[in-house]
């Protein structure tokens, strides 16, 4: 099995565990090519797997992967970290150090923890309304405060990612204008077991009007496990300097 054979397989079987640790299909893949649909399915067909599948789905754990692209610096940027959902409308995303930054939203405000800068002795807690930052807008259809179908103008994208050989990528425009982004990407594996199928996000791409795209990869995905509300409680370290609207 050469490596990218390999890659692939193993990122199968990460999910085939998620889907199944969700209780809905087992799932008995074999390679790759046992994730392929029978037929295409076209973009109206992906995204009602997908709601359909994470509607069901009371909580998610996750490991990212970002890579954020500012155009006006032409600069890439890179972190990573753990990211949790729960419904409805709870979310928190821990980054790793360097850099640390921790988004906490218990669904009623969200909450954003900076680290001081090099040569600063405090970091900064900023608090904002849910509909004024990119994230809860963005992944509202894993807090159960949105819907892909009634949301979204969507349609299918060719590609040419070999980790996406055998899925679907779905460009998603708001059917209302928000500020926050002009767009969405969605990295789409679809499962099968016999009449059943689901559709689960591997990767979600924003791109915002200025054309900045920021790119979260999940890996580790683990569905309907207990996590208590306090979990998105945050409180920043001693010192934090508090910036409210």
């Amino acid at each position: 099995m050469n490596t990218t054979r390999r890659g692939a397989f193993q990122t199968l079987m990460s999910l085939r565990a998620a889907v199944i640790g969700l209780g809905f299909w087992a799932l008995a893949l074999a390679g790759p090519a046992a994730a392929e649909e029978a037929a295409p399915l076209d973009a109206a067909a992906v995204v009602q797997l997908v709601q359909a599948f994470y509607d069901q789905t009371k909580s998610l754990e996750a490991d990212f992967e970002q890579t954020r692209y500012t155009r006006l610096y032409d600069r890439y940027d890179q972190a990573r970290g753990k990211v949790v959902f729960k419904k409805p409308g709870m979310m928190r995303w821990d980054y790793a150090k360097p850099n640390g930054q921790v988004f906490a939203s218990d669904g009623k405000k969200l909450l954003i923890y900076q680290p001081p800068e090099e040569g600063e002795k405090n970091g900064q807690l900023i608090e904002r309304a849910l509909e004024e930052d990119q994230l809860p807008s963005a992944f509202s259809f894993l807090t159960g405060t949105g819907n892909l179908e009634q949301d979204f103008e969507v349609r299918l994208l060719e590609h040419g990612d070999e980790r996406f050989q055998d899925g679907y990528v779905l460009q998603l425009v708001p059917r209302k204008p928000t500020p926050n982004y002009e767009q969405l990407v969605f990295y789409v594996r679809t499962f099968s077991d016999g009449d059943k199928r689901a559709g689960v996000v591997q990767r979600v791409l924003i791109i915002d009007a200025a054309g900045n795209r920021n790119r979260f990869d999940f890996s580790n995905i683990k569905f309907n496990r207990e996590v208590p509300d306090k979990r998105f409680s945050y409180r920043p370290p001693r010192g934090t300097q508090r910036v409210t609207p």
